[in-house]
């Protein structure tokens, strides 16, 4: 297959409310989204970095410039087997793994629409319906986080992650347990410690998370194996893992219990289906994390948790939560019991709305072949 047209668009859309981690205070979201298009299919994909660089070098600036200088030129010259071409091709660039997983996950969708099948079915995954979780950014006082849970509860949400970082940390978790004595709950860190803070860690087991995620530094899996050696919570790693290679690493040195992929963080879906599959061999198993996607990226995280490592419920919430502005059609939304539907069309399975697209887009460029 050739792609015989991409158009990128970049789209800037206010959060419902500021989403606070211990690395950022973020009130908006911007997306670069493909287009791409072969043969009167269309595949569409949406990028993940945040717009300041505080969780990865890459932003939307970055992204724009690598699609457009470098990935999209390749790929309209090359013919495409199947969507894991797009990673061989793009391989020889260093990084920019959220660059190239906008243009990757396109043509994922694009290869699901033309052989008529949900995204799903092409990935592998053996589930209808997914359960969900929410993450809960830092909140102005205990007393706010713990009404913001119960909200979230009464939602349907099956567990719940909170962010923590030095000073909102061990009180936050025991007034969470305090408040909901069989509340499965997470913590995420972002990288805001380090082996120095292993009493704290220690205290925290007390609370019985069911996992710590990503306490110690981003590119570090190290001293995650010296933290897990000396706390009863599970280490869960997010941000060091970015390939299958550093996932097996990782769960031999005993860094890690529990893996949180992000397929637009890790390179696309080909890559997240490697990571899934090595921690199925070893036992390890994976939730879907989220970026804060839009709805074209949140469709694409739904297919994937279908896999059937994806044993945690993943941070995949309804549409409405985060965005007032919708750019598909059909929303997400979470079902009574704590679970959102698997799209069953063709792709990704929602209607992109491309009209609001382009109306919304600030910068906007198109390629053929």
């Amino acid at each position: 297959m050739r792609i015989e047209r991409v158009e990128l668009f970049t789209v800037r859309l206010p959060l419902r409310s500021p989403y606070e981690t211990s690395g950022s205070r973020e009130t908006h979201q911007t997306r670069v989204i493909a287009r791409v298009e072969s043969e009167g299919a269309v595949g569409w994909g949406e990028s993940v970095a945040p717009e300041t660089p505080w969780y990865s070098g890459e932003t939307p600036d970055t992204i724009w410039w690598l699609l457009d200088a470098h990935a999209i030129p390749r790929l309209l010259a090359t013919d495409l087997a199947a969507p894991e071409d797009v990673g061989r091709t793009l391989d020889w660039i260093r990084e920019h793994r959220m660059a190239k997983a906008t243009i990757e996950m396109a043509v994922w969708d694009l290869f699901a629409k033309r052989q008529g099948v949900p995204l799903a079915v092409l990935l592998g995954g053996t589930r209808d319906r997914i359960p969900c979780g929410v993450a809960i950014g830092i909140q102005p006082s205990v007393e706010r986080l713990l009404e913001r849970i119960a909200r979230e509860l009464e939602g349907g949400y099956r567990r719940v992650k909170v962010k923590i970082r030095p000073g909102w940390d061990g009180h936050v978790a025991e007034a969470v347990r305090n408040r909901f004595p069989d509340l499965p709950f997470q913590l995420d860190a972002n990288s805001a410690y380090t082996l120095a803070d292993v009493a704290l860690f220690k205290r925290i087991d007390a609370y019985t998370p069911l996992l710590v995620e990503q306490p110690l530094a981003e590119d570090d899996i190290v001293d995650h194996a010296t933290l897990q050696k000396q706390i009863l919570t599970p280490v869960c790693l997010d941000e060091s893992i970015r390939s299958a290679e550093d996932a097996r690493k990782a769960i031999e040195i005993g860094a890690t219990r529990v893996i949180n992929i992000k397929a637009g963080r890790v390179g696309g879906l080909a890559e997240s289906k490697r990571i899934h599959d090595v921690c199925e061999e070893r036992g390890v198993p994976v939730w879907c994390g989220g970026m804060l996607e839009m709805g074209i990226g949140r469709a694409a995280n739904v297919h994937l948790a279908s896999l059937p490592n994806f044993r945690l419920p993943g941070d995949v919430s309804a549409s409405a939560r985060y965005f007032e502005t919708e750019i598909i059609g059909e929303p997400f939304t979470v079902e009574r019991d704590g679970t959102m539907k698997v799209p069953t069309g063709p792709g990704i399975g929602v209607t992109v709305l491309e009209d609001v697209v382009r109306k919304l887009s600030t910068r906007t460029k198109e390629y053929r072949a």
